[in-house]
């Protein structure tokens, strides 16, 4: 061994020797060379953050202080990524989120930290907390909401209008969307391709007509090659920009996310196109039909129309009444105001 002890105090040298004589007994001595040559969790994180990582959950540097203030690197910080197992990031998410529930704690530590993890090579199977996956629920948008997402869209950034049609009309996530480029496009076939999609399949995507005609309107053309369709990336930004949009479009539409466009496709889909679960397993956007099976409860079933033939009481003719269902009946047949 050929190891400095960093000190110039015999008693203090006398000590390290000793302890380091202990240690390399028991198999357990490194130098400070080696030990510095293993990433930290700020490492890892920073790389991460370097090649487009999502930041949220993971921290902002203060330039001001020199310091990171809040989220995942606050708390591993130098942490050597070989020590961080199970039971460090079980303690990190009760640190960081003690009142969360498990879906968020999944969704801001584990999910990130795996992902961090991932990218620099480590493999660490993570058990996530009970009740991970939260409560399974379908938020969508009426047709009327959507068109006026849409006209907001539009008026702030015509490109972000179109990126929101195709995630409305496409139903494909986000990631997907974002990562499309521009040589699996083509419109005359009414075809977009997704090399890999979460479930870890390729998908063929149908592009409606309305959808091809916005498209063909791209501000910036899509004879760009393998240049990513959408100037987006999953960021602070990208975030911003669609509350920014939400909030112009009508207070009605804060619960709209990115992926409840997806959800809003689906529901449209078995509303409006009529497929039923298997139907929506044939679109090859969902794997199984357990995963499809959330939306059965978005349409009346057969059985439940039934309850017109119940018997009710007469009533008298009220003519107001009938003019306001005339109206209504009107207002549903007309065409969307947006076309794209």
């Amino acid at each position: 061994m050929d190891e400095s002890t960093g000190t110039t105090r015999k008693e203090v040298a006398k000590q390290f020797l000793k302890t380091a004589v202990e240690r390399i007994e028991r198999g357990e001595f490194e130098t400070r060379k080696a030990v510095k040559a293993v990433p930290s969790f700020l490492d890892a994180a920073v790389a991460y953050l370097a090649t487009g990582g999502e930041r949220r959950f993971i921290g902002e540097f203060d330039e001001e202080t020199g310091k990171w203030k809040v989220g995942l690197i606050t708390h591993f910080g130098e942490m050597k990524l070989r020590d961080i197992d199970q039971q460090a990031i079980d303690e990190a998410a009760a640190a960081l989120y003690p009142a969360a529930t498990p879906a968020t704690r999944n969704r801001q530590v584990y999910t990130p930290v795996s992902a961090i993890l991932k990218q620099a090579g480590v493999q660490l199977p993570l058990k996530r907390p009970k009740g991970s996956q939260g409560t399974p629920r379908v938020n969508w948008c009426q047709p009327e909401q959507v068109f006026r997402l849409l006209d907001a869209a539009e008026a702030k950034d015509p490109e972000f209008c179109i990126f929101l049609e195709f995630l409305t009309y496409t139903g494909v996530r986000l990631s997907d969307a974002l990562g499309l480029t521009c040589d699996r496009l083509n419109l005359a076939d009414e075809f977009a391709y997704i090399e890999q999609t979460k479930n870890g399949d390729p998908r063929g995507v149908y592009l409606p007509p309305d959808l091809v005609t916005s498209l063909a309107k791209h501000p910036r053309g899509l004879e760009r090659g393998k240049a990513k369709v959408f100037r987006f990336r999953k960021n602070g930004h990208l975030y911003n920009l669609m509350a920014a949009v939400k909030k112009k479009a009508g207070g009605d539409l804060d619960f709209v996310t990115f992926h409840v466009l997806c959800h809003t496709w689906a529901t449209w889909m078995r509303r409006y196109a009529g497929l039923d679960t298997r139907g929506l397993v044939g679109t090859t956007r969902w794997k199984d039909a357990k995963s499809a099976a959330r939306y059965e409860h978005v349409v009346v079933s057969e059985e439940s129309r039934k309850a017109s033939l119940l018997p009710t009481r007469k009533r008298k003719r009220n003519k107001v009444h009938e003019s306001s269902t005339n109206s209504g009946a009107e207002f549903r047949l007309r065409s969307p105001k947006h076309a794209g």
